[in-house]
């Protein structure tokens, strides 16, 4: 009986289809080639006879776990496969401390702007990984994060306002944003009053919270456009609150080095092809975005494979996404690796995994 491959678990399997397909999974990632029966037979360890194997190879086809791109070809593992083995079989420990205290360095190195940082975080993980290598960057602190001395908004058009924040440094900034419909020019000024009341002395990211429940409780005394106009100011400005991942594009940019690293090794015009598809994606950065903020509810290494992302559906790639967390462990941000689907997962996943603490902490040590 032929069991569908995505219900398949390591329990449907006996411990020698378990082990041959491990060696499979585990030789094709490593060389990128199809496996043989006779190749498995040779191997050190292996007391069975090639035509067992090749039973055993055939079952696991069955499954959906292995297929043979050409005839009387060896196998290779299916993306349900390759699943399988990541979620199951593969062996994933810590990165070594040489590798840890060579990352920390070479972020040390970078430089003291966060910038070059996540710029410098992006280029190592594409080197290392065989990959490209991609980092969603937070609201990056500036001088936006100061106290304020005063907010005013002016009046421009029937659709834009125009909000002047003073900050106690001395700069001003000026942002256009979105009227909202039956905002009269003296809700702009009460509007301006009320922040500049509550705001002053203090930061946008401190004050904002407290600003936003006063709002809600019906206490600020001000009418709703001029409620609607503060919300989505504060929500744009102190980069908080809960927002959309196309709000996120906008105020989060992505970084993507190592796109060379991906053409090498190409074996066939079916690889040159398949990554001329992962080009166009990887040109797509506002989905490449929202795909990076799905990491952000994940409770740490997040693993898209093949056609489990969308995104990547036509290049056959792979994922490895982590978040990274601020001083008070508030996720700010996603760092991550693509691939084709036979990267290396065991020394990856740590990797990006480590990254991504190290990027939290330096930016935390930073704000």
């Amino acid at each position: 009986m032929t069991i569908p491959a995505p219900h398949m678990t390591l329990t449907d399997l006996d411990s020698r289809a378990r082990d041959i397909f491990r060696d499979i999974v585990e030789s094709y990632l490593e060389t990128g080639v199809p496996v043989g029966s006779r190749t498995l037979a040779l191997s050190e360890g292996r007391s069975l006879s090639p035509a067992t194997i090749r039973n055993t190879m055939a079952d696991l086809t069955r499954y959906g776990l292995l297929d043979s791109p050409h005839i009387s070809a060896g196998r290779i593992p299916t993306q349900a496969g390759l699943r399988l083995f990541v979620d199951g079989l593969l062996e994933i420990g810590d990165l070594p401390s040489k590798e840890q205290r060579s990352l920390e360095a070479r972020l040390a190195a970078s430089g003291a702007a966060p910038e070059q940082m996540l710029e410098q975080a992006s280029g190592m993980l594409a080197g290392l990984a065989g990959g490209a290598g991609l980092v969603l960057t937070p609201v990056l602190p500036s001088k936006t994060a100061g106290p304020l001395k005063h907010v005013e908004f002016v009046n421009l058009d029937e659709f834009q306002a125009l909000v002047v924040l003073v900050y106690e440094d001395g700069h001003v900034e000026n942002r256009i944003m979105p009227r909202p419909e039956g905002l009269l020019p003296s809700s702009l000024e009460r509007a301006g009053n009320f922040l500049s009341a509550r705001l002053k002395g203090r930061r946008l990211d401190e004050a904002r919270v407290d600003i936003l429940a006063e709002i809600t409780a019906g206490q600020a005394q001000i009418d709703k456009a001029a409620e609607s106009l503060i919300k989505q100011g504060l929500a744009s400005w102190s980069g908080g609150g809960p927002q959309s991942p196309a709000k996120n594009t906008q105020t989060r940019s992505l970084i993507v080095r190592g796109r060379a690293q991906l053409l090498d090794n190409l074996e066939a015009q079916t690889d040159l092809e398949r990554i001329r598809m992962l080009f166009e994606d990887l040109e797509r950065k506002e989905e490449l975005i929202s795909l990076l903020d799905r990491a952000e509810t994940a409770d740490g290494v997040k693993i898209f494979i093949g056609t489990e992302n969308p995104l990547f559906s036509l290049s056959g790639s792979s994922v490895v996404i982590a978040p990274y967390r601020d001083a008070t462990q508030n996720i700010i941000g996603a760092v991550g690796v693509i691939g084709p689907t036979r990267i290396n997962y065991a020394r990856v996943i740590p990797m990006v995994d480590y990254t991504a603490q190290l990027i939290g902490r330096w930016l935390g040590d930073k704000r």
